[in-house]
């Protein structure tokens, strides 16, 4: 099990990092559970991902005081209606991908800012 914790740990860092450039992959989520997965197969990949200059932040709130701070709340929000909008306007998909997609980022956006922002 622990090897195929750190395989998922590793294809999630991947595929979050690629989340900052492209639209509708969550980088957030992706991170955390890669977090998760290095807790239960690698302590190096998990203090380097915790330690990490821009994700560890990230993780520490989450793990802590399941918290997301409001720069991350504001940033991600943003990124999401201007990667929303970009692809609703300019894609040339059809109306049901559209809508299909536009009802995800309204739920991610909710989610998001369902959390709280400063430990209670």
């Amino acid at each position: 099990m622990r090897y195929l914790y750190f395989i998922c740990g590793l294809i999630c860092v991947g595929v979050g990092v690629a989340g900052i450039f492209l639209p509708l992959v969550p980088t957030t989520p992706l991170i955390l559970l890669a977090a998760f997965c290095f807790s239960k197969s690698s302590e190096r990949m998990h203090r380097w991902l915790t330690e990490h200059r821009r994700f560890g932040p990230m993780i520490r709130d989450w793990q802590q005081h399941r918290v997301i701070r409001p720069r991350a709340k504001l940033m991600a929000v943003i990124m999401i209606l201007v990667m929303m909008g970009l692809s609703l306007t300019l894609g040339s998909f059809p109306i049901v991908f559209k809508v299909i997609s536009g009802v995800i980022g309204a739920g991610v956006i909710l989610m998001i800012c369902r959390y709280p922002s400063q430990p209670a």
